[in-house]
């Protein structure tokens, strides 16, 4: 490769170099191809390695790059395309469904929950938890809250624990006549627990997605899902539907 001097611009010279980096990307690398070392690109580009470091960073932030200790700098996959908000109105764990349940418990949810789901506080609900997966990396967790009454054929037998539990619960809930579904999304900051499933650090931003699911005139479940920032982007359909997907050129499903 050749030297690439910057041309001298207003802006922070990291921004402009980040600018640059992400045009080589989409034109010079494949994805999971390691970049070049710190010195080479540096020295490509004409600039200090605290300066190509900065651009590095912004670039792992918006999620075109990951930096792994003992591999080095890789071209990030394509962002998974999720639909969050549909014209079909269809329950969670459903078969095209691409969430896999991990566990769940039986027990009393925040009182935010409570009062969405409008069941007293200290009433126990089940708390399923589920994961979604892409190109090998975590992209989203899922706790989704379901009262005992919108699943009143459960059994121990049939949901003794963990996963088995959580196929269970997502199965009877089902059974019930789906009215309609409204999702809100917001910015908020992962939790321990988020940042753990994520693989990201505490306050690291996220995507809050909540969805309620109303049977009966009432709150029959609601999911509280949260996305990686780095790996998701809103788009507004025609519709008015709110859509996850990734990459330019990707169309959301």
């Amino acid at each position: 490769m050749g030297t690439t001097q910057l041309e001298s611009v207003p802006e922070p010279k990291y921004w402009h170099l980040r600018t640059v980096l992400s045009e080589a990307l989409d034109s010079e690398f494949e994805v999971g191809e390691i970049l070049p070392n710190e010195r080479d690109l540096a020295a490509r580009f004409g600039v200090a390695r605290a300066t190509l470091r900065q651009a590095l960073e912004q670039l792992e932030l918006e999620g075109r790059l990951q930096r792994r200790r003992g591999v080095g700098t890789t071209v990030a996959p394509p962002r998974v395309g999720v639909a969050v908000g549909t014209p079909d109105h269809t329950w969670p764990g459903t078969a095209d469904d691409a969430w896999q349940p991990a566990d769940c418990r039986l027990a009393a949810p925040p009182a935010a929950v409570a009062d969405a789901l409008e069941t007293d506080r200290d009433e126990p609900v089940h708390t399923v938890r589920r994961s979604r997966v892409s190109h090998g990396q975590p992209v989203a967790a899922e706790l989704l809250y379901v009262p005992p009454a919108s699943v009143p054929e459960l059994t121990a037998i049939d949901a003794p624990s963990g996963p088995a539990r959580a196929r269970a619960v997502l199965r009877e809930l089902q059974r019930g006549d789906l009215e309609r579904q409204e999702s809100a999304v917001e910015l908020g900051s992962a939790g321990a627990d988020d940042a753990k499933e994520l693989d990201r650090l505490p306050g690291a931003p996220v995507l809050v997605v909540t969805t309620r699911y109303l049977a009966g005139g009432r709150t029959a479940a609601l999911s509280v899902a949260t996305y990686r920032a780095d790996t998701c982007r809103l788009t507004f359909g025609e519709s008015g539907d709110v859509q996850i997907h990734h990459g330019p050129q990707t169309q959301a499903s």
